[in-house]
């Protein structure tokens, strides 16, 4: 259609994922949309994958068609908008849970999940409890909320067996919430690796190189039809890096980092050895 975007950035497959979820929360097929509008089902479908952004006279009258108003219009009419940007900085304005909603999204489509997290497990192998004390500071629902979510979105990676982790060793003896809580989540990596349901790589603590893991922790997430997507977050929202020169960068550094940790049966060894020894200096 004259005036649609073809770039699969971020803000387009947001945009798509926002439409699918109006569409589906207003109940109206993809082809009775797609008539009211005088569109082929197919650019619907395109649109709500955002393999295209519609522009946006077309995406106006598919919003009223939908029944979005108010800060919900604007919103996606901004990232119309910004659907040739290359990189997308989130924050808390637009809903404390959109961008978990928006994290979803990219996981269900990924073809790989690749978690670099020097600090701290990784969302997708975090247990309950463990992901509770992590949101400790947040208030009782929406930490309830946050947890929920969490456990939803772990499902349904660790379902697929697309998820890589790589893991400084120094995250497996930090006791967050008591040694009970830790060797009840070093018992779950190791049980999720056995299972070949994530593959899962630890940094050795006492490495005397500089690796990307210094920098901090992200996400690449791989897709079969798109371009690849770098995820940071930070305290109130995230940032997604999909500019193709910032991507190869963390890829290649991604690599030298992968050659720097531990094979994943060395890592298997070490997960249960140090869940062997906190359980043992777990009270009774």
């Amino acid at each position: 259609m004259p005036g649609d975007v073809e770039h699969h950035s971020p803000q387009a497959r947001l945009l798509g994922a926002e439409l699918r979820e109006l569409r589906k929360e207003a109940g109206i097929p993809v082809r009775e949309l797609a008539k009211r509008v005088q569109l082929g089902h197919a650019a619907v479908s395109r649109y709500e994958t955002g393999v295209r952004s519609p522009s946006r006279d077309l995406l106006a009258r598919l919003l009223m068609e939908l029944g979005a108003s108010g800060e919900r219009y604007d919103e996606l009419m901004e990232l119309q908008r910004r659907a040739s940007e290359p990189n997308l900085i989130g924050d808390s304005r637009s809903g404390l849970h959109k961008h978990l909603l928006n994290l979803a999204e990219f996981e269900r489509t990924a073809a790989r999940i690749v978690h670099v997290a020097p600090l701290v497990i990784p969302g997708p192998l975090q247990t309950r409890s463990y992901a509770e004390e992590i949101m400790a500071s947040l208030s009782g629902e929406e930490r309830r909320l946050r947890v929920e979510l969490r456990m939803a979105r772990s499902s349904e990676v660790l379902s697929t067996g697309k998820l890589d982790a790589i893991i400084c060793e120094r995250v497996l003896r930090d006791d967050i919430g008591g040694q009970g809580v830790l060797a009840e989540q070093l018992h779950h990596l190791a049980t999720t690796a056995s299972n070949s349901n994530a593959t899962i790589r630890i940094l050795p603590e006492r490495l005397q190189r500089w690796t990307l893991a210094h920098n901090g922790s992200f996400v690449l997430f791989e897709f079969s039809k798109a371009s690849p997507i770098i995820h940071l977050e930070h305290y109130r929202g995230p940032a997604f890096i999909y500019d193709q020169k910032d991507v190869e960068a963390y890829r290649e550094a991604l690599d030298n980092l992968t050659d720097a940790a531990m094979s994943p049966n060395e890592s298997l060894q070490l997960m249960a050895t140090i869940a062997e020894q906190t359980e043992g200096n777990t009270p009774a």
